[in-house]
C-alpha cells in the first residue's frame, strides 16, 4: 500500500502534507495528546493540544490543519488518508490526554476540519 502512495505523489494524483510541521512544529518534538476532548473539540475552542512538556500547541495544531486543507483544495482532492493515532490526523481514536498511552474513541485536527469540509477521511 505504501508504495502504491509513493507512486499516486508521482503521478499527482495524491499530495503529502505533514500537518505539524506545517503548523511550524520541529521534528522531532515532544508527544502531543487533546486534552479535554477531541479534534472537532479543539476547533471549537472547547479542547487544546498539549505536549508532554505541558507546552499548549493548539495554534500550531490549528495552523497545521488549515494548511493541510489548503493544500488538498489546491489539489483537488476529495479523500485525505490520514496516519492513525494522531492528534492532527486520526480518524477513530485518539490518546487520552493524560500522556499515559491510553486510547480512547476521537479524530484529530486535521481530521476534523477535513471532514468539516466535506473531505472523506481514513486511516492509512
Amino acid at each position: 500500500m505504501a508504495a502504491q502512495r509513493v507512486d499516486e505523489v508521482a503521478q499527482g494524483r495524491a499530495v503529502v502534507v505533514r500537518p505539524e510541521g506545517a503548523g511550524g512544529l520541529p521534528t522531532p518534538r515532544p508527544a502531543a495528546e487533546i486534552v479535554g476532548g477531541d479534534g472537532a473539540d479543539v476547533l471549537d475552542g472547547r479542547a487544546r493540544v498539549v505536549d508532554a512538556t505541558g507546552a499548549d500547541r493548539t495554534a500550531e495544531f490549528v495552523a497545521g490543519a488549515r494548511a493541510a486543507l489548503a493544500a488538498a483544495e489546491e489539489a483537488g482532492a476529495r479523500r485525505a488518508v490520514l496516519m492513525a493515532r494522531s492528534p492532527s490526523c486520526e480518524c477513530g481514536q485518539v490518546y487520552d490526554g493524560t500522556v499515559s498511552g491510553e486510547p480512547r474513541p476521537g479524530g484529530g485536527v486535521t481530521a476534523a476540519l477535513l471532514r468539516r469540509a466535506g473531505f472523506e477521511v481514513s486511516a492509512g
